[in-house]
């Protein structure tokens, strides 16, 4: 979900392009104030120029003073520093992501006169290994998408999904301490400007991806000044009140979008993994087979659940969509279920990385936006849902940890509003599963003269560089290299 922007001056602005000085950006050298000491990164497969670093912030910027968290950083120097411009801060998705290997990973997919600009910086956001690490603790079988993704029971009762809610925020009220209370958007901002600080930039440039977008977008409101060339990629809904509420619903309508193109891939002549004759009849075919494993589960030794039930079939699709290079997935245990031969070998994750991905995640979630404490509430919206989107059974509107969340938010969420420079290009797909082009345009909506919007005629989550298409690679490098936006939104066919 978001960063962004990049200041340039508002006559270029009023003309709709924005064309950047070559003139660095950093600090005065005269700044000896870091507090930055990079060194060796720990662990290996790291770009070996990747160098590390540690910095102390607020562990609530609301009591400078008061105790203190460590965030780990990352960076590549600019590989031409007679080009140099500044930093490019790489925004991981999540909540609960981080960019800490991105500098070595997919920084080094940026063209070059791009990487001979900016210094590509990563970090660990708060709560993410090796920065100050969150854990509820919660119970092993809490751990499964199924659950921490709240799918109602087969015949759609929540009751389950408000049991689960209530265990996992007594895990994380018991065991995740005074941290968690203080994982929050705007917390991400703020940690993001004393980076920007602490490296010695007047200004900063952004890469954010998926959540990424909504904390680059935050970080744009609250420090306008301070932001140089922005990229949101893959966008958030904005919505002011419940943005993360937003991004949970979202499933629905993005599933629907990018089920076709699964369907068609599935019917493809060829195909190893073919489920059927034609696209048509992918659709009811998944929804009977997921009925049918909703009353017979079959056991999966190794799986959390170590079944494959309806909903653990219905998780592997969402999980596929993100990515078409992942179809085949679901494709196997489909074809495994259909035939009663033995199921593919479980990819779990580790608890210990499942238990901070689970932390960081509800923290965020929670603590940035109020959710009901009703049943009722998800009840209803859930039954509206499967009758709607019958592909997710009603999951993108029931209830998760935060209808039991032990905390209320400390303030409302950030609006994000059209003040500001003129500097942001947001990169969408067409047909994008997580952050679906709908939520995209409400975000395009409320930056209105801030920002360009490039649509790709395009499937999958994370656009530039990965799921998106030549031009819109095309447009964005050049934003990032020269400046230079498109006139207007476009379109790449």
């Amino acid at each position: 979900m978001k960063e962004i922007t990049k200041s340039a001056a508002l006559i270029a602005a009023a003309s709709g392009i924005v064309f950047g000085v070559v003139t660095p950006l950093s600090a005065s050298a005269a700044d000896t104030s870091s507090p930055l000491t990079w060194g060796a990164c720990a662990g290996g497969g790291a770009d070996p120029r990747q160098q590390c670093a540690t910095l102390e912030v607020p562990m609530d910027h609301a009591r400078p003073d008061g105790p203190k968290i460590d965030l780990a950083l990352s960076r590549i120097p600019a590989e031409k520093p007679s080009a140099r411009r500044g930093v490019l801060l790489l925004i991981p998705g999540g909540p609960g992501g981080s960019s800490l290997d991105d500098p070595s990973g997919k920084g080094q997919k940026l063209p070059q006169d791009v990487r001979d600009r900016y210094d590509l910086i990563g970090f660990a956001p708060r709560g993410n290994a090796p920065s100050t690490t969150a854990s509820c603790q919660v119970e092993h079988g809490d751990l499964a998408l199924t659950a921490s993704r709240p799918w109602p029971a087969a015949d759609g009762s929540v009751a389950g999904s408000m049991a689960t809610a209530r265990r996992m925020a007594n895990a994380c009220a018991r065991n995740g301490g005074e941290l968690l209370r203080h994982i929050s958007t705007v917390d991400n901002a703020r940690d993001i400007d004393s980076i920007r600080a602490a490296l010695g930039e007047r200004k900063l440039s952004a890469w954010g991806v998926s959540y990424g977008t909504y904390v680059g977008a935050v970080y744009a409101q609250l420090f306008p000044q301070r932001t140089d060339r922005v990229v949101l990629d893959s966008n958030d809904n904005p919505d002011p009140v419940n943005p993360e509420r937003a991004w949970l619903k979202a499933a629905e309508v993005g599933v629907e979008d990018n089920f076709p193109e699964f369907a068609r891939w599935a019917a493809r002549p060829g195909n190893p993994y073919r489920l059927a004759d034609t696209a048509a009849e992918v659709r009811p075919l998944f929804l009977r087979l997921a009925a049918r494993l909703d009353r017979e589960p079959i056991p999966w030794p190794g799986a959390n659940p170590e079944e494959l039930n309806g909903n653990v079939l219905r998780q592997s699709l969402l999980n596929s969509l993100y990515d078409p290079d992942d179809y085949p997935t679901p494709a196997r245990l489909i074809l495994a279920a259909q035939r009663g031969t033995a199921l593919p070998a479980p990819q779990t994750p580790p608890d210990a990385v499942m238990q901070q991905m689970i932390a960081v995640g509800a923290a965020t979630i929670c603590n940035d936006a109020s959710w009901p404490r009703s049943a009722a509430v998800y009840e209803k919206g859930v039954a509206k849902s499967r009758a709607a989107y019958p592909l997710t059974a009603g999951m993108p509107r029931n209830a998760m940890v935060c209808a039991a969340w032990p905390w209320q938010p400390e303030r409302a969420p950030v609006r994000i509003t059209d003040r500001g420079p003129s500097n942001v290009v947001l990169v969408q797909n067409q047909r994008d599963v997580a952050t679906p082009l709908s939520g995209a345009l409400k975000l395009r909506e409320a930056l209105g003269r801030r920002a360009v919007m490039v649509t790709v005629d395009s499937t999958g989550h994370d656009v530039y560089l990965d799921n998106g298409n030549a031009c819109g690679d095309a447009t964005v490098s050049r934003f990032l290299a020269t400046g230079e936006r498109p006139r207007r939104d476009v379109y790449c066919r």
